[in-house]
C-alpha cells in the first residue's frame, strides 16, 4: 500500500519555520536593516543560501519600494562539483524550492527574486554596487565561501553590510579560514561577532560600531566584550535569555484555544458508622479526646501516639 501523501505544515509564526536563526541574530539583522532605513541608505537585499526561508522571511520585511530582494540557492538542483554535491546531499536533502516558497508566502504577498543555482552565478544576476545587505549562508567549503565573499565585496554599496554564517562552528572550518582570510588580506572590517555570524563591511566600521555598542550596552539580555586583534576592534555579543524581536504572524496563524480544566471534585467527608458514632457520643469527653488523638496522623505517617505513651522499638 502506498504511503499517504504528507500534508505540509504551514507556519503560523517565524519560529515555526525550520532553520538556524537565533534570537540574537534576528535582533542584529533587524537593527542593521532598520538603521539603514533610518539613514535613508538605498540598495538591494541578497541572500546566498536560503534553506527553508527563515532569515529570508525577516529580510523580505525590510525590502522597500524600488528595491530588489534576491535569494540564491541550489534547492534540489545538482551541485557544481562532487564535494558540494556530497555536502548538499548530507545536510540539505529535504530542501526544495517548493518548501521555501510555501514558507515565504505564508508571511509575504509575493516571492523575492529566486535564482535557483550555485552561488557562483550571482555576479551574473546582480549588478555590482547595488546591495546594501548581503547574507552568506550557502556552501561551507572554503573555495566556495572565498568566492561568495568576493562576490559580496563587488555587489555591496560602499557602506553595505555583509553577514557570514557559521564562521566559527566546529564543523565548518572552511568558512572560518575564508572569513578570517578576508579580514586579514581582503579588506573586510568586522563590525561585530555573534555566536554564529560575523557582521562586517568594506567601509569604515567606526560609526556603526559606536551606535551598535550603545544599543547593546542599554540591553540587559546580552553579554558584551570588546577586544583588539590585528588592528581590528572586535565586538563580541552573546545572548542572555534574549527573546526574538516582534514579527508579524503568518496568514495561517491560529489563536490557541484555551481548554478549561475542571477543578478536582472534593473528597466527601467519611461518615462514621452509627454504632461508632453512638459510642463516641456516650463516652466521657476525656476518653473521646484520647481516641481522636490516637487516630490523628503524625507528620511522618501512621497514627499519633497518645501523649505520654512509650515509643515502640
Amino acid at each position: 500500500m502506498a504511503n499517504a501523501q504528507q500534508i505540509p505544515v504551514l507556519p503560523g509564526e517565524l519560529g515555526d519555520v525550520p532553520g538556524w536563526f537565533p534570537a540574537l541574530d534576528q535582533t542584529l539583522f533587524t537593527w542593521f536593516l532598520e538603521r539603514q532605513e533610518a539613514l535613508g541608505q538605498r540598495g538591494d537585499l541578497l541572500e546566498l543560501g536560503a534553506y527553508m526561508g527563515k532569515s529570508a522571511i525577516l529580510l523580505g520585511r525590510h525590502q522597500r519600494p524600488g528595491e530588489t530582494f534576491t535569494v540564491c540557492d541550489l534547492f534540489e538542483s545538482d551541485a557544481p562539483d562532487g564535494a558540494n554535491q556530497a555536502e548538499t546531499s548530507k545536510s540539505y536533502a529535504s530542501l526544495t524550492r517548493e518548501a521555501f516558497e510555501r514558507n515565504y508566502l505564508s508571511f509575504h504577498d509575493a516571492l523575492p527574486r529566486v535564482v535557483q543555482g550555485p552561488s557562483s552565478v550571482i555576479t551574473q544576476e546582480v549588478s555590482p554596487g547595488t546591495c546594501r545587505f548581503v547574507h552568506i549562508d550557502a556552501s561551507h567549503l572554503y573555495e566556495h565561501v572565498y568566492d561568495d565573499i568576493g562576490a559580496a565585496r563587488d555587489l555591496l554599496v560602499p557602506d553595505g553590510i555583509v553577514v557570514l554564517d557559521d564562521f566559527r562552528s566546529e564543523h565548518t572550518p572552511g568558512v572560518s579560514v575564508a572569513t578570517w582570510e578576508a579580514v586579514l588580506n581582503r579588506g573586510l572590517r568586522p563590525v561585530c561577532l555573534s555566536t554564529q555570524k560575523l557582521y562586517g563591511t568594506w567601509g569604515d566600521p567606526a560609526e556603526v560600531q559606536e551606535e551598535l555598542l550603545a544599543m547593546l550596552r542599554a540591553r540587559e539580555d546580552c553579554g558584551l566584550s570588546v577586544q583588539e586583534a590585528a588592528g581590528h576592534r572586535l565586538v563580541r555579543v552573546r545572548a542572555r535569555g534574549m527573546k526574538p524581536p516582534a514579527f508579524p504572524r503568518s496568514r495561517h496563524y491560529v489563536e490557541p484555544v484555551e481548554v478549561a480544566v475542571a477543578a478536582p471534585a472534593s473528597t466527601p467527608a467519611r461518615k462514621r458508622s452509627r454504632p461508632r458514632q453512638l459510642a463516641l457520643d456516650l463516652l466521657p469527653p476525656v476518653v473521646t479526646r484520647a481516641v481522636r488523638q490516637m487516630r490523628r496522623p503524625r507528620a511522618g505517617g501512621g497514627l499519633a501516639r497518645p501523649r505520654g505513651g512509650a515509643a515502640h522499638r
